[in-house]
């Protein structure tokens, strides 16, 4: 965020605190992160990820607080999902048992596990989790299906029961996270 929000002033001649106003002034509602970056693609022709920089400091500066990292995976188990918690739980104790360099971060529909770069990502559905993987030389799996999410995954295996977390899919991971660093 910080190479992006550096460099702004020099690539769209305002820097984010001059984008933040013109945000306030625009009558888009910065508390709609999706309008503000529609707005800033269509009418100033601003690219994604300047995009996301400007419509976050727009919101935050209209009183929205990002949530925790759990606070994202929290939200992302509620109701019939809530049975699936196992399962991203074993997910990422597997992944978190990779090396000292794993960090997890919170998106709202997704749980992106990095090293130096996202190398696995956690979604869950109605029924399953998948769990995408970043491979660019994918391992022979039966389990692997090409994928394109969550997050910058090439790669995923559907998991529905802790079970289904088990040597395979840790050398899976193993394969992204080595892939990755």
């Amino acid at each position: 965020m910080s190479a992006v929000t550096g460099s702004l002033g020099a690539r769209t001649g305002r820097n984010l605190e001059e984008w933040v106003a013109l945000v306030a002034t625009s009558g888009v509602d910065p508390l709609d992160q999706n309008s503000v970056r529609r707005w800033l693609r269509e009418v100033h022709g601003i690219g994604q990820n300047t995009q996301w920089a400007i419509a976050d400091a727009a919101a935050q500066a209209a009183g929205w607080v990002r949530p925790s990292v759990e606070q994202y995976i929290d939200s992302q188990f509620t109701g019939a999902k809530a049975a699936l918690r196992p399962v991203f739980d074993a997910v990422r104790a597997a992944a978190l048992s990779l090396g000292d360099d794993v960090t997890v971060e919170g998106r709202g529909t997704y749980v992106p596990f990095v090293r130096r770069r996202q190398f696995a990502a956690a979604a869950v559905t109605s029924s399953r989790i998948d769990l995408g993987l970043r491979l660019q030389a994918a391992p022979p799996s039966p389990r692997l299906e090409p994928a394109r999410a969550p997050g910058s995954s090439t790669h995923r295996v559907r998991l529905s029961a802790v079970p289904d977390v088990d040597d395979e899919v840790h050398g899976l991971l193993r394969a992204a996270y080595d892939q990755n660093g």
